[in-house]
């Protein structure tokens, strides 16, 4: 390394610091860095277009456990990557954003502009490489702010400090550079914990809902719930987290089955585990029965009730404070009743737990997203047969390998994938929703698919959503990634179909929709044009063609162009709006 410069000093300390990946488009202002971090040896991606490369490396972060990185050009490279990078900080998720930057000489230049300022605009924190002699602890403290405390973060590379020669102290320290020990995580108080024992051990129907925190403390969560007699939950994004015990009643809020919503209503004790208990995961607090008890384990006293009134709240990581929780309980109690647990309940929720247990109503087969007669697109000689999007989710979740990874983009559609389509436990569900933006879904899916290679990538995606991202189409193909990408086809931004274009009111009359209705696109034809296979789904028998494609040991993208019924407006979608 003698005479490295500070762009190759960067590339180089981030791989000793951990670094699991890096996306990008690479321009002249980083591409010096890329290619340190590519000869130190951090796989790097190149996407088509910044935004993608942000919400891959989110994807990946949340997969993998890994802190991963974006490399981007200075100003308009790092401002296309903006809503990757709003998401990514929206949903704390581990993730360096390696920004060249306008500096010195270079300030009046057409790159320049207030990147700090840009990256606190969308909740990132902004660090930056100072100075030749300052730049490795410059980088380590921007990779301990990721990694322990779960940040997005802008490291802006001054192109002049780029260029500058590494300071020999630097490239010395380098040379026994390590990741630093992560910080352990808080523990609960030994008050907390028993004030918490002594709230389950007064509830007769008990809930624990965990979320995103508590991916990891599985094991843990369930050994407290099995001694509370208590049932179990999660939020979206932390999907299959209990999945196979006989007591989860899956996702908690706007995606819940009946059953699901039901129970968890009654009960009198909900403890959020890592879970912010929002609107989204209960239902804008309908969820919570009028006499229930509201407790929350987080690691962030901030967190704590920051959401909605809570009668508890404890400090600490979800899996020792439900060992501490549990050792308490059996200390100061022989032994709980079953409580929720009974015979009654097990058998309730082994039979109507999931939406595929729920039996069909005879869906509207007409047309884009309005339940009109379908106009035929210039593809179609009549009325087009649409096909359930109830029945294709179900029928690929008996098709798709058990060794899944499931993402989903946002839309009207997207409960068909997040309700249906069962996953083997956290790690194979990637849900990039916290900024609620269509056109990531594409991306997220490759992201996670790098990060768990041992699995099946699936994505579920709406027309408008997937021709938003579709550039990334390519990068799956390059990939060679085995890549299924359903696409509900309404031929609409269909959420504000339904939004806009119904009501209750007998006097409504509904504006022209126009803005939100499209013509078809033959989106199997454009998947083959990048290079992938491309299937139009009008019915079941359709997807033998998925059959086929899992039997060919697969290398590239299958796409399927699902052209769907309408819903009328999404279950879930009907909750969302209540907050608009």
């Amino acid at each position: 390394m003698a005479g490295a410069t500070v762009a190759e000093l960067v590339g180089h300390a981030l791989a000793r610091l951990g670094a699991g990946h890096c996306f990008g488009v690479v321009g002249s202002g980083n591409f010096a860095v890329t290619n340190a971090l590519r000869e130190a040896g951090v796989p790097f991606t190149a996407t088509r277009h910044e935004g993608g490369a942000a919400t891959m490396a989110d994807a990946f972060s949340r997969m993998s456990g890994t802190v991963a990185l974006v490399s981007v050009h200075q100003g308009c490279g790092l401002t296309n990557a903006a809503t990757g990078i709003g998401e990514a900080a929206k949903s704390r998720t581990p993730m360096i954003v390696l920004a060249a930057e306008a500096s010195g000489a270079a300030v009046g230049s057409n790159f320049s502009m207030d990147q700090p300022g840009f990256a606190r605009s969308v909740l990132a924190e902004s660090h930056r490489v100072h100075s030749p002699e300052s730049a490795l602890v410059d980088v380590v403290r921007a990779f301990r702010a990721a990694r322990d405390e779960r940040r997005t973060v802008v490291l802006n590379l001054p192109l002049d400090v780029q260029a500058q020669p590494a300071s020999a102290d630097a490239l010395r320290t380098l040379e026994s550079l390590a990741p630093p020990p992560a910080p352990a995580p808080p523990r609960a108080d030994a008050e907390a914990v028993s004030a918490l024992a002594q709230l389950i051990s007064t509830a007769e129907r008990p809930v624990i809902v965990a979320g995103r925190g508590a991916r990891g403390a599985g094991p843990e969560l369930r050994a407290l719930a099995s001694a509370a007699g208590a049932l179990l939950a999660t939020s979206a994004v932390a999907k299959g987290l209990f999945a196979g015990d006989p007591f989860d009643l899956g996702i908690s809020g706007g995606f819940s089955s009946p059953l699901t919503a039901e129970l968890i209503s009654q009960a009198d004790l909900i403890i959020g585990a890592g879970c912010a208990l929002n609107m989204w995961t209960m239902r804008h607090g309908r969820l919570i029965g009028e006499r229930a008890r509201v407790a929350q384990i987080d690691l962030e006293v901030s967190a704590l009730g920051a959401q909605r009134p809570i009668d508890l709240g404890v400090v600490g990581d979800a899996a020792s404070t439900a060992t501490a929780v549990l050792a308490e309980l059996t200390r100061f109690s022989s032994g709980l009743e079953p409580r929720y647990r009974t015979p009654g309940i097990a058998a309730r929720i082994a039979a109507e737990s999931r939406w595929s247990d729920v039996p069909l109503d005879p869906p509207d087969l007409g047309g884009p997203g309005t339940g009109a007669a379908s106009d035929p697109g210039p593809l179609e000689d009549g009325p087009e047969i649409r096909i359930d999007p109830r029945v294709l989710s179900r029928e690929l979740n008996r098709l798709l390998p058990v060794e899944r990874i499931i993402s989903v983009d946002s839309g009207n559609f997207m409960g068909y994938p997040s309700a249906y389509l069962d996953v083997p436990d956290e790690h194979g569900f990637c849900f990039t929703q916290a900024f609620q933006a269509i056109g990531l879904g594409l991306a997220t899916a490759i992201g996670a698919a790098l990060a768990r290679p041992d699995r099946l990538p699936v994505l579920g995606t709406g027309d408008g959503g997937f021709l938003m991202g579709v550039a990334e189409l390519e990068t799956a193909v390059r990939l060679g990634l085995p890549l299924l990408v359903v696409v509900y086809n309404d031929d609409a931004y269909g959420a504000e179909i339904h939004h806009f274009g119904v009501s209750d009111d007998p006097d409504f009359v509904a504006p022209d929709l126009g803005t939100v209705t499209f013509p078809r696109v033959d989106i199997a034809s454009l998947a083959r044009g990048f290079g992938a296979q491309g299937v139009t789904v009008r019915g079941p028998k359709d997807l033998d063609a998925v059959r086929a494609w899992l039997d060919s040991d697969p290398r590239s993208p299958l796409v399927l162009d699902a052209r769907i019924a309408s819903d009328g407006g999404a279950w879930w979608l009907a909750e969302a709006f209540r907050g608009h």
